[in-house]
């Protein structure tokens, strides 16, 4: 019997920091008395450990002093603490039984791959990699893979000859199984049935079956073989192809294919693929990177529920990106609107990378939601997704009677169904949700025009506010000069033109606004209603007795015993009916969301046009005011030369005693008051010219007319009449 090992987690301040930094340990220590050859092994481990550093390896650490003792005969190995449990942990939990998510198969591609390749760069075969010896740990919100006891590994100096090996005999090499000479790549063997497991839930080859039972049937399978089953009959059946059903999407289907042909190849010599002669590296690797940088989009048409996926090419542009999208779904590229799960739009400015985020792998860890813009009520629910061959057979017969072997699979692909159906619409709501967040996008925005609009309202109104008074007074002092012969139809014109203006901004001000505020009630109401909220409860309670079921039958002896499916078919059409329930209640939300983003669309453009409007009405104040204002200038002007016209005349009477003062006065027609001064005197020729308006016909030498906008303030009207 082989050595006992247990890993244990101890709280050690000084084990791993100097800085008493709390990091946990984990401390592995020999139960039983070793053998030489043994301790040999213990020991090499730990020489190992310390010499290795690498993220995807798990980290040697030192020993707490208060722990630096023999256990045995043989020092303890401390090591980093990782939390998450292995591998084979989360291969068991029965949401699993179908394989792992993509975004996990390739998560784990990604770290043991890199892991294998730096133990091998070190001259180190691990030579037992298997779901037990990989564990995960959180590390900033994201699990990393770790590879772990390296009991086993042997260091290529050492030589390649395998004269004994105890370990789990199920993802062993078959070069190992025979006791034959080895490399590296019985790593690939190993690594590749393990990632097999994650996608399909079950090893490659007749994983029912013992190792001594499958070695002699599954040696001579052809190098592409990367799968085989044994029928009813007991004839093993060979495939080049995944089986059904798994996570991956379809554009990584066949390059995985690819890369297990290349692992799982029964030749040493050829598994791998060999070395590429550009690189030096192996192939096998060279496919893995091209497997992990693909880059591709995953987008969720809202309109028909299904994902379409797209490998973007370099520097693709959004809009290539767009009509390839056009040919798939039949939505047009105008009428297409990407939204990213925060309801942001994508920017067509910017390439289609802006699709995916980069070390984000996967089509269920990020989607982009496709709208139809011409469309605002979506019909859905849609088809449900399609049962399986096995699970279809149970839902037409649900009491026909299945051995328990045969049962535990058609179950896990009806547990898998189960869950596929809760997800679905999990992602739908996703969808709806970024409908949502664009709604209040495009609501932040309509409030910021309309507050804009309301700002420049209110600033239009205290300047027409201020006119109007200036207005009221000048009327008042235009109606008491229209009798001097001071008059302008031209200025009472342009000021009742200036109000019905100013008016109709206002009603179009107070339109738009009771729109925006009855929309802003609906945005409400769609906020607090209870379908803008998660409604997969009924959905979760039923997957978790799909599971409870799968475990009760997992508990069952395998051995000549028989039942029937009826409980299991139960929660699957009550799946089905509570999906489409919710669905239902989705789209209709989902329309009322994109009603009343259409409205809002609609709204803009007059805002805009209201906006302008008030500009405008805001430059002719301005202009009004401006003009009045020189006018006011002219008429000073006007006045000045008059006075200074008369203090000449003044003075050349004094000079002549014997002519009387009245001679040069006109005589008013009506002995009842006289004229004003303005109108007792001749204007000058350049006074026509700055008012902009000709002398009268008829009128008398002392009579002009002003073109302009008149408006005169009292104090003014004083000024002028001291001038005179």
């Amino acid at each position: 019997m082989g050595p006992d090992f247990t890993s244990s987690p101890l709280s050690c301040p000084s084990c791993c920091s100097p800085q008493d930094s709390g990091d946990r340990v984990a401390i592995k220590s020999c139960r039983l008395e070793l053998s030489v050859k043994n301790k040999d092994r213990w020991c090499h481990e730990i020489d190992i450990m310390k010499k290795l550093n690498h993220p995807n390896v798990v980290r040697a650490c030192e020993v707490p002093e208060e722990m630096n003792f023999l256990v045995n005969d043989v020092p303890l190995l401390a090591m980093e603490y990782c939390s998450g449990g292995d591998l084979r942990k989360l291969l068991n939990k029965p949401e699993n039984c179908c394989g792992l998510k993509e975004s996990q198969i390739l998560s784990l591609l990604s770290d043991i791959g890199s892991g294998i390749q730096y133990l091998h760069e070190n001259r180190i075969i691990h030579r037992d990699l298997k779901p037990e010896n990989i564990v995960l740990q959180d590390e900033g919100g994201k699990i990393v893979h770790k590879i772990i006891d390296l009991g086993y590994a042997k260091d290529l100096d050492q030589g390649s000859l395998c004269t004994s090996f105890v370990g789990t005999l199920q993802y062993l090499a078959p070069e190992l199984f025979e006791n034959k000479s080895y490399s590296v790549t019985v790593d690939y063997w190993s690594f590749g049935t393990m990632v097999f497991e994650c996608i399909a839930g079950f090893r490659p080859f007749l994983h029912n079956l013992q190792p001594f039972a499958w070695h002699e049937k599954i040696k001579k399978k052809d190098p592409k073989h990367i799968f085989a089953s044994e029928e009813m009959n007991g004839e093993v059946r060979f495939s080049t192809h995944l089986p059904q059903p798994h996570s991956l999407c379809s554009l990584i289907v066949e390059p995985m294919e690819n890369w297990l042909q290349l692992m799982l190849n029964w030749d040493p010599q050829q598994r791998g693929g060999g070395s590429d002669p550009e690189t030096s590296r192996p192939r096998c690797f060279l496919i893995m990177d091209h497997i992990l940088n693909l880059k591709i989009v995953h987008i969720l048409n809202m309109t028909s529920a299904k994902i379409v996926s797209f490998l973007l090419h370099p520097e693709e542009s959004l809009h290539s990106l767009q009509n390839r999208i056009e040919l798939e779904t039949g939505i047009s590229t105008g009428n297409q609107e990407l939204l990213l799960e925060t309801g942001i739009c994508l920017d067509p400015r910017k390439p289609a990378s802006q699709c995916v985020i980069d070390g984000v792998r996967g089509w269920d860890s990020y989607m982009v939601y496709l709208f139809d813009k011409s469309k605002t009520v979506y019909d859905g629910p849609f088809a449900s997704r399609s049962l399986s061959d096995c699970v279809n057979y149970i839902v037409q017969d649900s009491k026909i009677q299945l051995p328990i072997p045969q049962l535990r699979k058609v179950w896990a692909e009806a547990v898998h169904y189960v869950i596929g159906l809760k997800e679905d619409y999990s992602r739908l709501f996703q969808g709806q949700r970024a409908a949502m967040l664009s709604l209040l996008r495009y609501n932040a925005n309509l409030i910021k025009m309309k507050n804009n609009m309301v700002s420049a309202s209110q600033q239009l109104k205290a300047k027409l506010e201020f006119f109007h008074q200036s207005i009221r007074l000048d009327l008042e002092r235009y109606s008491d000069q229209m009798a001097y012969g001071i008059s302008s139809e031209k200025m009472l014109k342009a000021w009742k033109e200036m109000e019905e203006k100013a008016s109709q901004c206002a009603e179009d001000i107070g339109y738009l606004d009771e729109q925006i505020m009855a929309l802003h009630t609906e945005i409400v109401e769609l906020q607090k209603s209870p379908y803008a909220r998660r409604q997969g409860e009924v959905m979760e309670s039923l997957e978790q007795r799909a599971i409870d079921l799968y475990k009760q039958l997992k508990t069952r002896p395998p051995d000549h015993a028989y039942s029937d499916s009826t409980d299991m078919v139960k929660i699957i059409v009550q799946t089905v009916q509570s999906q489409d329930r919710v669905l239902k209640e989705l789209f209709g939300h989902l329309s009322k969301l994109l009603g009343c983003k259409q409205k809002i669309i609609d709204l803009l453009p007059e805002i805009e046009v209201a906006l302008n409007n008030i500009k405008e009405a805001d430059n002719s104040v301005m202009q009004m005011q401006g003009k009045r204002q020189r006018e006011i200038w002219h008429l000073l002007k006007i006045a000045c030369t008059q006075s200074s016209s008369r203090s000449l005349v003044s003075s050349s009477l004094e000079g002549t005693a014997s002519t009387p003062a009245a001679t040069w006065l006109p005589q008013s027609s009506s002995g009842n008051s006289a004229p004003h001064p303005l109108s007792s005197l001749a204007a000058p020729e350049d006074g026509y010219e700055l008012l902009g308006e000709q002398p009268l016909q008829g009128a008398q030498p002392g009579c002009f007319r002003i073109s302009g906008d008149l408006s005169f303030p009292d104090k003014f009207w004083d000024f002028v009449s001291l001038m005179l």
